[in-house]
């Protein structure tokens, strides 16, 4: 098997493409040969030891993948060799071939290609929590979706437009905004790279603007740093802002806010609650997979890379100039 090996901490220069033994899978497990593996924020802060979860090296990252079976090990029901599945890993996934507990392994319908299974269940499930279990998101209400042209916020435009909202999309360039209202938002803002107190006041108020003078009843922030308080600003009486991410920093509210505008701001943990609550977890995928079969949503990949390539991959997710999803394929 190959992997791509984080040996040392620090950028996606610091990978190594490495010969190894192909693992064999131990009880409970399944040996998949990867065919695909998502690409996330969470890879560049892994390798940099800057997440939560610090794996010991060396180590691959990769938290999303699609596969099929070749192997299970002794204990495992109701998987075979030949299924296809998709998993979560944390990471291992920029590898040819992973061993998963067989809990975490998904199937996936039949008419799903691997690059979709493998850009599917990290944002959509993300996405699909907040605004459903986190948010409960009406239909006629309003969406504002901070860093909307991203792989979580282009989840959330179409989920959010799925389940009936209106939804306006923030994103900093004119071709993320072309991006976004390509998958259905209703509107656009585009605002700076950074924010002085002038612009702070001038995006929240284009977001009361566009939400009809009333403020918007729920904010997916993907972005946190000096955004987030124009946004909670511009929030409706009894809104819901959701903290999914802080890329641009973790931002500093006045607490005062929440109390004049008679609103909630929500933690949005989305791996926690698919431990603690794996039941609702399982009803949210397969409510996923039937929107997904309906064409109500498909994974918007904007770029490709071989393994052999995949620090490229990483490479252009630190720049945020990535318009959906980015994927990462094994060769045969």
């Amino acid at each position: 098997m190959q992997a791509l090996l984080s040996v040392a901490p620090g950028g996606p220069e610091t990978l190594e493409l490495t010969t190894m033994s192909d693992p064999e899978p131990k009880k409970n497990e399944l040996l998949i040969r990867v065919r695909a593996a998502g690409v996330n924020f969470p890879d560049t802060l892994i390798i940099q030891d800057l997440y939560q979860m610090k794996p010991p090296r060396p180590f691959a990252p990769g938290g999303e993948v699609s596969g099929e079976v070749i192997a299970t090990g002794s204990g495992v029901e109701g998987f075979q060799v030949g299924d296809r599945v998709l998993a979560l890993t944390g990471h291992g996934g920029f590898s040819t071939h992973l061993c998963i507990n067989a809990s975490s392994a998904i199937k996936f319908p039949e008419t799903m290609p691997f690059k979709d299974a493998a850009c599917f269940i990290f944002t959509y499930g993300t996405s699909y929590h907040a605004l459903k279990d986190r948010a409960a998101l009406k239909p006629g209400e309003t969406l504002l979706v901070l860093g909307a042209a991203g792989g979580v916020g282009s989840a959330a435009i179409e989920l959010g437009k799925t389940m009936g909202a209106r939804v306006i999309a923030a994103v900093s360039s004119e071709d993320k905004a072309k991006f976004c209202r390509e998958i259905g938002a209703d509107e656009t803002i585009i605002y700076p790279r950074k924010l002085d107190r002038d612009a702070q006041k001038a995006l929240s108020a284009e977001i009361k603007r566009l939400s009809g003078g009333e403020g918007v009843d729920v904010i997916y922030d993907a972005v946190g740093g000096e955004y987030a308080e124009p946004a909670l600003r511009s929030m409706a009486c009894n809104g819901r802002y959701l903290v999914v991410g802080f890329p641009a920093g973790i931002p500093s509210i006045p607490l005062n806010l929440p109390l004049l505008k008679g609103c909630q701001i929500v933690g949005v943990f989305w791996g926690a609650a698919v431990f603690r609550d794996p039941q609702g977890h399982a009803e949210n995928i397969g409510e996923l997979f039937q929107m997904y079969l309906n064409e109500k949503i498909k994974p918007r990949i904007s770029a490709s890379y071989p393994l052999d390539k995949a620090a490229e991959a990483l490479d252009l997710l630190t720049q945020r100039s990535v318009l959906g999803k980015v994927v990462v394929t094994m060769g045969d």
